[in-house]
């Protein structure tokens, strides 16, 4: 888990920073090099709604979403820091960070709801719930004294 919680925290760190390197840029031309790149049409569907989707960023955005990869990089980070290195609180770290997410995708439910939104919620509540039950089996296991101690 803590690998994974690593690798989490360096993609999105890679991915906040290149968001960065496109300030004062033309992120809808670079879009479109992309597109070319790798031989896409750009009147398709998916490659269409990338390169709009470009078009629409402005410097404002860029900055607002580097810095919040930069906040959920740090927090992930931090989680697979404590989880390689056994340390108490990354455990209560871990359940306090994937169940902050909970409210957001209850949220989204209520206001556009999919299957998708739902099944999706249901996992994140069911790990949660997992991660907290194995944390009071942990705490418990802390507690109890040792035989013959």
């Amino acid at each position: 888990m803590a690998i994974f919680e690593l690798v989490k925290g360096l993609v999105v760190l890679i991915a906040g920073l290149g968001l960065l390197s496109l300030v004062h840029r033309d992120a809808e031309h670079i879009a479109e090099e992309i597109v070319g790149m790798l031989n896409l049409n750009p009147a398709h569907n998916i490659p269409r709604i990338f390169i709009e989707t470009a078009g629409r960023l402005t410097d404002a955005r860029l900055w607002f979403y580097s810095l919040a990869a930069l906040l959920y990089a740090t927090v992930r980070l931090v989680e697979g820091y404590g989880l390689w290195h056994e340390r108490p609180w990354a455990e209560w770290f871990a359940v306090i960070s994937a169940g902050v997410f909970l409210p957001v995708e209850v949220s989204r439910l209520i206001s556009k709801p999919t299957m998708i939104s739902l099944a999706v919620l249901l996992i994140n509540i069911g790990i949660v719930a997992y991660l907290a039950f194995l944390l009071a089996g942990n705490s418990k296991h802390r507690a109890s004294p040792e035989p013959g101690i």
